[in-house]
Order: C-alpha cells, then structure tokens, then sequence
C-alpha cells in the first residue's frame, strides 16, 4: 500500500541510531536507548544559527484567533438550538463547522500551554480556561503538564501519555481495533493520562471545572440543552474520523518502510520519531504539521515555525514527512503493517543519555521550572 509518509536519506548528524527491537514477543514497539532526537537537534540549530532564538516568545494574533472562533461556535450553537439533535444539518454542522473549530480550540490551547498568547504565564492558564469553554467539558488545566511532560520525556514508558500502552496495542491490534481507535481517538488521550499518572490537584484544575460546570450550566439555561450537546458532538467529532483529527496519528507513528524492515531483521537503524506535515490544513491547525519544528523549539509560535523551518532547512528538508492527514487515517486502519505497536518508546534513563535532558524553560515561552505535574 502507498504511504502517506515522504521518505529521505536522514542526516546523520540529526538521526539517533536506535535498535529496533521488542523486549517481548509480545511487544512490538521501537524501543530506544538513546535519548530523544530533538533537543540534540535544537542545540546543534542554535550553533549553526544563534539568531533562531528571536522566533521565540509569544504570539498577539492567538488571542484574537480564539476570540474569532469562540464567537464562531457559540453563535453555530445557539443557531441549532431548535433543529433536532439527529436531524442531517446539526450533524453536519458539528462535523464540518464545529469539529473544525473544536479541534482549532484543541490546538490553541495546545499553543497557551507553551505560554504563547500572553508574556504572564498566568495570563495564559487563564486564558488557556477560557478558550476551553466551547469544548463543553473541563480540561485545558490537566493538558499542560501531560503534554509539556511529552515534550521532556518523549517517548519515556510510564511518562510520554501519548503513548499507547501495550494494553491498547494488544487488543486494537486489527483493522476493526484500528478503526474503533480511530473513531474513538479522543476518549484515548482523555482518559488514558489519568491511568498513566496522576497529576496533584491544583487550584487551577479547580478553576477550570468551575467555570466550565458555570458557562454550561448558563448556556442550558439561556438556550435548552441543545447547544451543549452541539458543542460536545463537536469536540467528538474533532477527536474522531475527521481531516484534522489526523494529526494526533501522523505526529508520532511510525510508517516507515524502512523502520518496519528493520524490526523484522533486528538491525540498527535511525528510526524517526516525530513527523511533520505541510499542506493547507495546517491553515486551520495553528500549524501544528510542524511538529518537528515544535519539539525542537517548543517556544517558537505556530506564525514563526515556517520562518524557524526555512532558516534552519538544511536540519529539516532530509526529514521524513506526511503529505495527507487524510491518508494518514485511511493507511493506519488499512495497512496490516501499521497500528498502535509503531511507536518508539524508551525507558526513565533513555532520556539523559548523552545529556541532562530538557529544562522547564526550555518546554515554553517565559517558562519556570518546577510546573507541577511535569516529569
């Protein structure tokens, strides 16, 4: 079958060579012993280019990006108040509109998390609650240190909660599995962090569900449940068979031929961790297709990674990419040799090898260490 993923010779000076093996027979993931390519490639780039670090800091246009969207799906919402919640225009609408905007929201709190719409950080988290409320249920307070977690200890068993466990892997391990996975992909990352590890409670995660439980409670009130549930179904559908969804897949699965050959035959090689993409949904994703680019500078704004790409593009154009968030979906639950099993995972030290590993300011724009809940 014909692969989403553009192939390329890898440099070796970016590439972490890496055995490709499985620690049982029952488990089939890449497991590394090295440590995660991107902070090695962000140091190396800031040698060879010391002006990157200028595209570092926050973002004015997220903020009014959001407003824009907010504004979008609550005027949709309160539209469909009287249309049935099964008649043809309010699904179609929660998938093309509101899955759209709900998954743009996803992303633009995935960008708050890094402290990129506002210099305060706490004018972020805030904000970061307030671009959550068209989502329906709370949980942009929770998503900061899991994911700012994934960017220090990528790939890390028992850390990363991007990964999937082998739990996941062993019973989605079909073309049914597959496809339940990737309908019900958002229920995934909500639930499966929890099971991971814990985050202590904070005020924030507090503050979070209040005002969440606060704005639905006034919008069933205002307008009859019909609104929330459009905006939930939205949220649903963002994280289910949608163009958009695509990127949670393509990020950081492997579909490299040559990977899956090596695994096979047992034989070191440079297997790649994190993909980028660079076609126009990346319009709508506050350019979250350049994911490459973001694990190298995580405080480098979605309007500023094409700018950090073109400078530094002798580290980038030799690197594997994704060309369709769309085929990504259709060749993981299709292709027998993709699935839940390729992902590259490594144990606590793989992370420090050659290193002392990512630092709390070095995960985000005005950043201080001691985030609780990052590991």
């Amino acid at each position: 079958m014909h692969s989403s993923v553009a192939t390329a010779t890898i440099q070796p000076e970016t590439a972490i060579p890496l055995k490709a093996t499985a620690v049982s027979e029952h488990d089939k993931f890449f497991w590394a012993y090295t440590e995660e390519p991107h902070r090695t490639r962000r140091q190396a780039i800031i040698k060879a280019h010391p002006e990157v670090t200028k595209l570092c800091g926050p973002e004015p246009l997220t903020k009014y990006c959001v407003l824009g969207v907010i504004a979008l799906q609550l005027a949709c919402a309160v539209a469909l108040r009287h249309n049935a919640v099964l008649s043809l225009p309010f699904f179609l609408t929660a998938y093309i509109i509101g899955a759209t905007a709900n998954q743009n929201l996803f992303l633009a709190i995935h960008e708050i998390s890094h402290n990129l719409a506002f210099r305060s950080p706490m004018a972020n988290r805030l904000f970061a609650v307030f671009a959550n409320l068209p989502i329906g249920l709370p949980y942009s307070a929770a998503f900061r240190p899991y994911h700012l977690t994934h960017h220090k200890s990528l790939g890390v068993d028992g850390l990363d909660t991007d990964l999937p466990t082998a739990l996941e892997a062993l019973f989605l391990d079909s073309l049914l599995g597959k496809a339940f996975f990737c309908t019900f992909q958002i229920l995934f990352y909500a639930l499966r962090p929890m099971l991971v590890y814990q985050l202590p409670l904070t005020s924030l995660h507090l503050f979070n569900i209040a005002a969440q439980l606060l704005f639905d409670y006034l919008l069933v009130t205002a307008f009859g449940p019909k609104p929330l549930i459009y905006l939930i179904l939205s949220s649903f559908l963002a994280g289910s068979l949608h163009p958009c969804a695509g990127h949670f897949i393509a990020e950081h699965y492997v579909f490299n031929r040559e990977a899956m050959a090596s695994k096979v035959k047992k034989t070191d090689v440079p297997v790649p961790e994190t993909f980028s993409y660079y076609g126009p949904l990346n319009l709508l994703t506050y350019n979250v297709g350049l994911h490459n680019e973001h694990h190298d500078f995580p405080a480098v704004p979605w309007t500023r990674l094409p700018a950090l790409h073109e400078l530094a593009k002798e580290f980038y154009a030799d690197l594997p990419c994704h060309t369709s968030w769309t085929w990504v979906i259709w060749q993981f639950v299709w292709d027998r040799e993709v699935g839940l099993w390729c992902r590259v995972k490594r144990k606590e030290g793989g992370r420090k090898v050659g290193g002392k590993g990512w630092k709390e300011e070095e995960l985000g724009a005005n950043e201080k260490g001691g985030i609780p809940g990052v590991k």
